[in-house]
């Protein structure tokens, strides 16, 4: 019998899995929204109420792939970090777990001040090298300094609230977003509205409120952390749980990080496309496509964030019940999940496509053509997005079954390579927005159909290794 700590914690690795996968999913999937409402509440507060709505939003917008790209890594460490915790509690190895946690924690402090000085000094050159339109680059590069300069507290955040979910705790991470989300709306509103900050004021307030969320988030590992108790006095790299964090962590970032150089030349192409359609008078202003394609992104994201929670169930499921050595249950969990996201992901993508006229002129209320740029995108990716859900579930499954080399492997042919060789040959053939967003529904069902295949053949070979499992 494991033995918890305290009312936050779930044992995964016993009883029904139904109910305790939507204990643990459901509060995770709306902390998820909520931290995406922190970006939303950027983009709609600068795009109605900055001076210039068009360029702040374009501006806002065009950074998102790359700050996900210089991010990733460090996330993907943050994944390493929930398996290594998960599996060292499923085998109720508690001396390794608090190892593991202290470690995770430093390397989210370091690691984020080192990104974040790239960032803050390199992300105007990067954002240059992505063709990002003159009239939105000053804009956008000041939103990436200011964003870049909170980058810390945003890992300490990513990784306090990682250790937590390891151990089942997603309510915790959910109350302390709650608290940072109203912050952050209130200071949109003042920075904006009051002292015409602009794009920087959308950015301190998002600053401000992850160091809040940081704050609190480590205070309760401290003061009530339970099996994964925080002691700052104890904050050191442990080589042998640093090197498995960095084994799962690693492959796992550079997976995040290869979708977000796809996504990187797909933002390219776009800031291309939409200098060329406005330079031919296809639209009234530069920045059009930009700005449809970033408030559709961002609608897509809260589509993703559901189904990515029942994607982390599945780590941290499948970790402890892998570390427990219960192979049937880890069958049971990855079924259950990929089945969820599967209808999730259906329900949500038509239910956004009908009211999708209505969501994108939240953004940009009557603007006409940025909400027939976004529609644009929807067409081509909201009904088959689960496909995405599935091929995260199934990839995740395998790293909580400690493989992270193999999905990111797959990500990086099935995903990534595909859509940079669709990019040089039909969008170059054909450089419409259509041509472009259709890669997206391939390369989603072409990776997933690759991840299955790879799952079946590594959990058969855990459970081999395993012969006293059950």
């Amino acid at each position: 019998m494991i033995v918890l700590t305290n009312r936050y914690e779930i044992n995964m690795c016993e009883g029904p899995l139904f109910g305790k996968i939507l204990r643990f999913a459901l509060p995770l999937m709306l902390s998820s929204i909520l931290q995406l409402l922190f970006n939303a509440a950027d983009i709609v507060v600068v795009s109605r109420y900055a001076a210039d709505g068009n360029t702040a939003l374009a501006a806002v917008g065009s950074t998102s792939a790359l700050i996900n790209l210089l991010i990733n890594l460090l996330t993907g460490l943050s994944v390493g970090a929930t398996v290594i915790v998960s599996r060292y509690m499923g085998a109720r190895n508690h001396s390794a777990v608090t190892r593991a946690v202290h470690t995770a924690i430093t390397v989210a402090l370091c690691g984020g001040v080192l990104v974040g000085v790239i960032g803050f000094f390199f992300g105007g050159t990067f954002l240059s090298w992505m063709d990002t339109p003159p009239t939105v680059l000053p804009d956008a590069a000041l939103y990436m300094k200011i964003y870049f300069a909170g980058l810390p507290a945003m890992m300490l955040y990513n990784f306090g609230a990682s250790v937590l979910r390891a151990v089942g705790d997603t309510r915790r991470p959910l109350y302390y977003l709650s608290a940072a989300g109203v912050l952050n709306v209130v200071l949109n509103l003042v920075f904006v509205i009051v002292f015409h900050l602009d794009v920087a004021g959308v950015a301190l307030a998002t600053v401000i409120s992850q160091c809040l969320s940081a704050v609190l988030v480590i205070r309760s590992l401290i003061v009530n952390g339970g099996a994964v108790k925080l002691n700052p006095a104890e904050l050191r790299i442990h080589k042998t749980e640093f090197l498995q964090i960095l084994r799962v962590g690693i492959p796992a970032g550079i997976q995040g990080a290869l979708f977000s150089v796809s996504n990187v030349l797909i933002q390219s192409s776009i800031n291309t496309l939409d200098a060329s359609m406005a330079a031919a008078g296809a639209t009234s202003a530069e920045g059009i496509v930009i700005a449809g394609n970033s408030a559709a992104n961002n609608v897509e994201g809260f589509i993703f964030m559901a189904m990515n929670a029942f994607s982390q169930g599945t780590v941290n499921f499948v970790g402890q019940n892998a570390g427990a050595m219960k192979m049937d249950r880890v069958r049971r969990v990855i079924f259950l999940t990929t089945g969820m996201i599967s209808v999730l992901g259906l329900t949500l993508g038509g239910a956004v496509y009908l009211c999708g006229e209505f969501l994108l002129g939240i953004y940009r209320p009557g603007e006409t053509e940025v909400i027939a740029a976004g529609m644009t995108r929807f067409a081509y990716t909201l009904f088959p997005y689960f496909f995405c859900g599935v091929m995260d579930s199934l990839a995740s499954a395998m790293r909580g079954l400690g493989r992270s080399v193999l999905p990111m492997i797959v990500s990086l042919l099935g995903a990534c390579g595909f859509r940079i060789l669709w990019i040089y040959t039909f969008f170059a053939w054909q450089p419409t927005l259509g041509m472009l967003y259709i890669s997206y529904p391939i390369s989603w069902a072409l990776t997933a159909a690759v991840h299955a295949v790879c799952l079946i053949f590594t959990y058969r070979k855990v459970k081999r290794a395993l012969p006293s499992a059950e």
